[in-house]
């Protein structure tokens, strides 16, 4: 063969690559979804938060307050079976949360009751929820064409500083807990409020022992700077930030900075990233700042008088309208700096849905999610990228953090 046969060769082999590549540039929408839902029959979205106990606590607890075998638009929920079903979620950590005013053994007997309100949902609904308790569990869960439901704690200070509640909620099915929430703690600094201890007390650095010895994710979502490096330091076990985004795209105190990205490799944790506008982007930041304020004002205002201060509220809204704060692709944002800074291992989707109001356009409910990574795809993303994002990725933290823990549990009978 000579040279100019070759060359031939080459150039109709390069024109073939460029004619697929261009294929691969212009798929429709409807076909890159049906690239994704065909990865998600084969691994399946594990979001980190989802607020819907809380929905029922604010009808106490009630079951029947919302029919979510259909869809519950008209109760203003974004999650139901169908939606849950059309967005591939095959797993999904229900946040089960008490406000930080809810301390001592109010919040202990609060956040039993939302405990509670996940075990009975999947007693009312058997034949599409399961309780999962390790990664083999949500595995066999979802293959079984069930949802498994992992139970994730919201905030610390539902254990009233006792090991023993650590120990009793671990018990009955609580898989990963949020250090703080709004406000700090005795033994952990939040994002939000002053510090107390620079990070971790003592006695926080004993939680988190704990929480490695029982196999319970420590999520550092919610915390300080500091404490995020300082549970990086002391845990043996990789982290979760269950519902975070980042600093570098949005300057929110909750959002995590970059240096604290670089560390995931090592720890081998994950980051999941929240769809909440107003972690998001700076418009949605700003909106956030000011609808807080103007909270923070109401209820100085108007004191234990919950209906005035709704009432304000919601006439402070008429005259300062949300913005359209975010989209679709402002996630997919995030996930790539996440990707450039720590690499496809590292993250994952901690969505908070039902947890905020205005969610980013594209994303408005969980049925959403293949449309995210229809999103991914169109960038480069691979499907064993997409497979890591939706779920392999907490699959593997879960499992990991499950080994730390029989070893720790071994050398302690040594």
């Amino acid at each position: 063969m000579n040279i100019k046969s070759v060359a031939s060769i080459l150039l109709a082999m390069s024109s073939v690559a460029i004619s697929f590549d261009s294929f691969a540039q212009n798929k429709t929408q409807a076909d890159r979804i049906a690239e994704v839902n065909a990865i998600l029959r084969e691994v399946p979205v594990i979001d980190g938060h989802n607020d819907l106990p809380w929905q029922y606590r604010k009808k106490g607890n009630d079951l029947g307050a919302f029919d979510i075998t259909k869809d519950t638009s008209a109760n203003k929920l974004v999650t139901d079976f169908p939606r849950l079903r059309a967005g591939g979620v095959g797993g999904q950590f229900w946040s089960v949360y008490i406000p930080p005013t809810m301390t001592g053994t109010i919040g202990v007997r609060a956040v039993l009751e939302q405990i509670d309100v996940v075990h009975r949902l999947c007693e009312k609904y058997p034949n599409e929820l399961e309780l999962a308790l390790t990664a083999d569990d949500v595995e066999r869960i979802y293959r079984s064409g069930k949802i498994a439901s992992l139970i994730g704690m919201e905030g610390g200070h539902a254990i009233d500083n006792s090991l023993a509640m650590l120990r009793m909620m671990h018990a009955l099915g609580a898989r990963y807990m949020t250090l703080t929430h709004m406000k700090s703690l005795d033994w952990a600094d939040a994002a939000t409020d002053t510090p107390k201890s620079n990070g971790l007390s003592e006695f926080g650095e004993q939680v988190i022992a704990e929480m490695n010895r029982l196999g319970m994710l420590v999520d550092i979502s919610h915390v300080s700077d500091n404490t995020m490096r300082h549970v990086l330091r002391v845990t043996k076990a990789p982290v979760i930030f269950s519902h975070s985004s980042v600093r570098a795209l949005c300057d929110h105190g909750r959002n995590v900075p970059d240096d604290v990205i670089k560390l995931l490799p090592q720890n081998g944790g994950v980051l999941m990233v929240n769809f909440m506008p107003g972690y998001l982007t700076e418009r949605g930041r700003q909106y956030t700042v000011a609808k807080q304020a103007e909270e923070d004002r109401l209820e100085k205002l108007h004191g234990n008088d919950r209906t005035a201060s709704q009432a304000a509220l919601e006439k402070w809204k008429q005259s300062n309208p949300r913005p359209q704060a975010a989209d679709l692709k402002d996630v997919a944002n995030h996930i790539d700096h996440i990707r450039k800074i720590a690499g496809i291992d590292y993250v994952g989707i901690g969505a908070d849905y039902e947890g905020f109001d205005g969610p980013p356009t594209g994303l408005e409910d969980v049925s959403t999610y293949p449309a995210l990574f229809a999103e991914l795809m169109n960038r480069g993303y691979s499907a064993e990228d997409i497979k890591k994002v939706a779920g392999s990725n907490i699959l593997r933290v879960m499992r990991k953090a499950e080994g730390v823990s029989a070893e720790l549990k071994r050398n302690s009978k040594n």
